[in-house]
């Protein structure tokens, strides 16, 4: 079992990214899996056909890539990725495309094909918070996950893939007041217990973790 871990590069200012902060240290066989990692830059585009040629390369059973949500409390591994980037802020290398497909030929939208709400509650009873999102936004973290869901349905059938986001690392918020965060170490165990579910649940479990708003 081979498992591609990805993670994106500092963007919006910031300095560090505790996706890429916490991959980098997560072990590299977890189970019987190998773990490949790969940083992936911050651009609209480019971010896809790093990780496509990765997929080509390595051929992983599984493609888990990991990004920043500042703001949010804890672990979420997406559900869905929608076909359109509307950019709030430019991307590493200045572009900011607003209300564009993403694939003209894509659907509107793929759903992850790992066991998400399994994720979900193993990252819980590692002892770190965590919830299902139904929105990876409309910024590169939504274009990655949906140009790796996009490829697997169109060349890669036998691979799995989606996308987890983490919140803040403690030095990040010393200037922002009052926002969540979470040491690299306890991101790391989070997504470590997320690659256990994955490898655990060839299907997803049936849990309550639905939203009304």
């Amino acid at each position: 079992m081979k498992i591609l871990l990805t993670a994106f590069e500092p963007f919006g200012g910031d300095v560090v990214n505790p996706a890429q902060e916490a991959v980098a240290k997560v072990s590299d066989r977890i189970k019987d899996a190998q773990i490949v990692k790969l940083s992936v830059p911050v651009v609209f585009g480019k971010s896809v056909e790093v990780v496509r040629c990765a997929m080509e390369k390595e051929k992983p059973d599984v493609v888990l890539c990991i990004g920043q949500a500042g703001g949010r409390f804890g672990l979420t591994p997406e559900r869905v990725a929608i076909n359109i980037d509307d950019a709030r802020i430019p991307d590493n290398e200045g572009n900011q495309p607003l209300d564009q497909p993403i694939f003209q030929d894509g659907a509107p939208a793929y759903f992850t094909s790992l066991p998400a709400k399994a994720m979900v509650a193993a990252i819980r009873e590692a002892g770190i918070p965590s919830s299902l999102s139904y929105t990876a936004g409309t910024f590169v973290c939504n274009h990655l996950m949906y140009g790796v869901l996009y490829h697997i349905a169109k060349s890669f059938p036998d691979m799995r893939g989606g996308f987890m986001h983490v919140p803040f690392l403690h030095e990040q918020v010393m200037a922002r007041p009052n926002t969540p965060s979470l040491s690299t170490e306890d991101i790391v165990r989070g997504i470590e217990a997320a690659i256990v579910a994955i490898l655990e649940n060839s299907e997803d479990v049936s849990h309550v973790m639905g939203h009304t708003h």
